[in-house]
């Protein structure tokens, strides 16, 4: 079974409707990020070197660096939303 292409827009379509059209680029860095860890826990699994990188702090690190991104994304995207109401109200 293939694709038609009325198939992929129809798809296309509705992730638009389900996200928003500004959701979809955090979406796909995000999806991009987790693709990028798992190559590299794949890496470390093959060559079985685990004195380059230190497990336990790691997840730790990760999730400090994870969580401020967020925050500043998060705050971004609030002074942007702040801005349009401010100017839609004059």
């Amino acid at each position: 079974m293939s694709f038609g292409i009325w198939q992929i827009v129809l798809i296309v379509l509705v992730v638009v409707l389900v996200f928003g059209a500004n959701k979809i680029p955090r979406v796909m860095g995000d999806f991009a990020k987790g693709i990028k860890s798992f190559k590299a826990g794949m890496k470390e699994g093959e060559t079985g070197d685990t004195a380059q990188a230190d497990p336990a702090n790691q997840p730790a690190q990760n999730a400090q660096e994870d969580s401020k991104a967020i925050n500043a994304e998060t705050t971004a995207a609030d002074a942007g939303s702040v801005n349009k109401d401010e100017a839609a109200k004059s």
